[in-house]
């Protein structure tokens, strides 16, 4: 497996995982469990947390992103001139920004979705919620920036993929909590659970390879 760089400091990590924790996990405290449970929540830590609708949408939009970016920048040096001094500074600035986020908006949703890293889909979504949807929703919606159609087509588009993005990685961080949360109940109490578990099976009517200590009656063969 590569290794992935991940630009996000450690201390910003452990905090992107607790908040994570916190919002996307529903914690509950239970006195015990049943046998089903257990087995269930082994199955759960096994499996990939990775979204392949996620990953196919970043796919997508860090091919289409050139071009909105390019048609962006055309289409602003068309209207530039029309434009008051402080609409041409927010124009440019949101330009600067969105770019700049963008990049590292998609590589930190590449790293979180498929190597299951909480932090880094943590702050992917915190980017596109955040930072990217306001900007382009202001680049929608204010009339005073003299908003032309292919202006209004590649931003429909980029919202498109913004809003489904951001859906697919709030199901995924879901998912990627509640298996952390699992793990570390596996790691911790696993071991009394499955000793738990090996009392149990006789009672269920269940083999597990020892001895009865119970006394049984020989019955006589017939002569």
């Amino acid at each position: 497996m590569p290794v992935f760089y991940t630009p996000i400091p450690q201390n910003l990590r452990v905090g992107l995982a607790n908040v994570s924790g916190s919002v996307f996990l529903n914690n509950r405290t239970r006195d015990s469990e049943d046998l089903r449970d257990f087995y269930q929540d082994n199955e759960a830590c096994t499996e990939v947390s990775s979204q392949l609708p996620l990953q196919m949408l970043l796919y997508f939009n860090s091919f289409f992103f050139p071009f909105w970016w390019i048609s962006e920048v055309v289409m602003l040096n068309v209207k530039f001139s029309l434009l008051p001094v402080y609409y041409q500074c927010l124009l440019v600035t949101g330009l600067v920004l969105i770019s700049i986020f963008e990049v590292l908006r998609v590589y930190l949703g590449y790293v979180g979705n498929l190597k299951e890293k909480v932090p880094e889909l943590a702050g992917f979504w915190l980017l596109s919620f955040l930072f990217q949807l306001p900007i382009l929703l202001f680049f929608m919606t204010d009339p005073d920036i003299i908003i032309l159609p292919l202006e209004r087509a590649v931003h429909s588009l980029y919202l498109a993929f913004l809003l489904a993005e951001i859906l697919a990685s709030f199901l995924a961080l879901r998912v990627m909590t509640r298996k952390l949360a699992l793990q570390f109940h596996m790691r911790q109490f696993g071991p009394v659970q499955s000793l738990h578990t090996v009392d149990a099976l006789p009672m269920l009517g269940l083999s597990c390879g020892t001895r009865s200590v119970l006394p049984v009656m020989d019955i006589p063969q017939p002569q």
